[in-house]
C-alpha cells in the first residue's frame, strides 16, 4: 500500500479524514460545516461527507441494524480515505455507534499513511433530545421509530478520541476552532 499524499510545509495540500462521532442532534454537522469554511478560506480543500447525504446516494436500501450500519460506515470510511489519500480534508459528521466499525475505518486510513483524527462530539442524550433537531428523539418517544442510537439503540463512546468536543458548553465557534487547533497541532491545517 503506498501513501498518496502530497505534503507541504502548510499542509494546505495535506489531506486527511476528521471524523466526528456523537449521538443524534449532538451538533457533528453543524460544526463540520463550521470548519469547513474556516479550512477553505485557508485555502484548503475541504468535503463535508453529511451522514444523511451517504445514506440517501451512497448507501440507500440500507437499513439500521448493526450489519447496516457498519457496512455504511465502511462505505463512508472508504471514500473519506480516498479524498483524504488526495489532498482533501474530509469532514465526516457521521455517529458511527459501533468502535469497532470505527477501528476497521482508522486501520484502513493507518495502512494507506493517510491521516485520521476521531472526534467525539460528546452531547449528552438529554441535551441532544431538547434539540431535537430532525424531531427523531420526539417520534421515538411517541413510538414511531426504534432503533434510536443513543436512546434504545447502542451508542459506544470513543474511549480515547483524538479530542472530545462538550458542544453543549461552547459555540458552535469554540468548538471548530478546538478542532481547528487539533488541526494545526498535528500539522495539518
Amino acid at each position: 500500500m503506498t501513501n498518496h499524499q502530497e505534503n507541504d510545509v502548510s499542509g494546505a495540500t495535506t489531506g486527511a479524514t476528521v471524523w466526528l462521532t456523537g449521538l443524534p442532534s449532538a451538533g457533528k454537522t453543524t460544526i463540520a460545516y463550521e470548519l469547513a469554511g474556516r479550512l477553505r478560506e485557508e485555502g484548503h480543500r475541504v468535503e463535508v461527507l453529511d451522514g444523511d447525504e451517504i445514506r440517501e446516494f451512497l448507501s440507500a436500501g440500507l437499513g439500521f441494524s448493526r450489519e447496516d450500519r457498519h457496512t455504511n460506515v465502511q462505505r463512508i470510511g472508504f471514500v473519506a480515505e480516498l479524498l483524504a489519500s488526495n489532498g482533501v480534508k474530509a469532514l465526516v459528521p457521521v455517529i458511527a455507534p459501533y468502535a469497532d466499525s470505527r477501528d476497521a475505518v482508522r486501520k484502513r486510513h493507518q495502512s494507506e499513511g493517510t491521516a485520521y483524527l476521531e472526534v467525539h462530539v460528546a452531547t449528552p442524550v438529554e441535551v441532544c433530545s431538547e434539540r431535537d433537531v430532525k424531531g427523531l428523539y420526539a417520534k421515538q418517544a411517541a413510538g414511531e421509530i426504534s432503533g434510536l442510537t443513543g436512546v434504545d439503540d447502542p451508542y459506544e463512546a470513543p474511549a480515547s478520541p483524538d479530542l472530545r468536543i462538550e458542544s453543549h458548553r461552547q459555540t458552535v465557534g469554540e468548538s471548530a476552532s478546538a478542532l481547528h487547533a487539533l488541526l494545526t497541532e498535528r500539522g495539518l491545517a
